[in-house]
C-alpha cells in the first residue's frame, strides 16, 4: 500500500497513507502531538527510575525517539508491537532530529529501524527496543509493562483493534497504577476501556484534538 511523508504543521514529518485515508499523526502537528499525548500526559508522569513501555503501533518510531529524548538517566525497556514497518530510505527521511534540534539522536533514530526484530536490542546504554512483528490480537504479552502508547490507526480504518477485547489484555499486562494513553476520546472507545477495568480521564488534547484519553489501572 502506497505510503506518502508528508509535512505537518509544526514544520514535522509524519506519512500518510491515502488508500486509507489516514496519517501516522496528526496533520496540525506530529512531533506536538506526541509530546502532548505521550510524553508530557504519559512518560513524564511516571516517576520509576526504570520503565516498561509497550508501544501498540511503533509506526515512524516517534514516539520512541522522543521517549529516549526524555529519559535522561531512567532505564528505558521499550516494547513495539507493528505489522508494517518504514523501510531505512522511509525512516533517513523523516526529519525528527532536525526539527527537535537534537542531530545527535539521529543515530538512534536509524539504529531503532534498522535493528532485528523479535528480541531486545540495546539502541543505548538506557534505552532497549524490543520491536515484534505481529498485530494487537496475536500478541501475547510475557511480561507486565508500566506505560502502553495506544498509537493504532483511528477506529474508522481499523475497529478492530479499539475493542473491550483489546482493552482487557491492555489491562491485564499492565502494573497496578500502571497507565494507558491515547489520542482517540471516541465515547464507545472510553467505554470499552472502562468495561475492561479501567479508571478512565478525558484530558485537554494537543492542537486540532479536543481531548485525549488516559486510562489508568487501580
Amino acid at each position: 500500500m502506497k505510503r506518502e511523508i508528508i509535512v505537518t504543521n509544526d514544520g514535522s514529518h509524519t506519512i500518510a497513507i491515502p488508500a486509507m485515508g489516514v496519517t501516522y499523526h496528526s496533520v496540525h502537528g506530529a512531533i506536538q502531538e506526541s509530546k502532548h499525548i505521550f510524553i508530557d500526559a504519559g512518560f513524564n508522569a511516571m516517576h520509576q527510575s526504570s520503565i516498561n513501555i509497550l508501544e501498540a503501533g511503533f509506526g515512524t518510531g516517534l514516539n520512541a525517539l522522543l521517549t529516549l529524548a526524555a529519559a535522561e538517566e531512567k532505564n528505558i525497556q521499550y516494547t513495539a508491537i507493528e505489522t508494517h514497518s518504514l523501510s531505512v530510505e522511509e525512516a533517513t527521511a523523516l526529519n525528527y532530529c532536525k526539527r527537535l534540534d537534537k542531530p545527535e539522536l539521529e543515530k538512534f533514530f536509524i539504529k531503532m529501524h534498522t535493528c532485528a526484530w523479535e528480541q531486545p536490542i540495546a539502541i543505548s546504554p538506557f534505552f532497549t527496543l524490543h520491536k515484534i512483528n505481529q498485530s494487537l490480537q496475536q500478541f501475547q504479552p510475557i511480561q507486565q509493562f508500566n506505560l502502553v502508547y495506544f498509537d493504532a490507526f483511528a477506529p474508522a480504518a481499523q475497529p478492530e483493534l479499539w475493542t473491550e477485547e483489546i482493552f482487557r489484555k491492555m489491562f491485564i499486562c499492565l502494573e497496578t497504577h500502571g497507565r494507558l494513553l491515547t489520542y482517540c476520546s471516541k465515547g464507545n472507545v472510553r467505554r470499552a476501556m472502562i468495561s475492561a477495568g479501567f479508571t478512565v480521564k478525558k484530558l485537554p488534547g494537543p492542537p486540532g484534538k479536543r481531548e485525549i484519553l488516559s486510562a489508568i489501572k487501580v
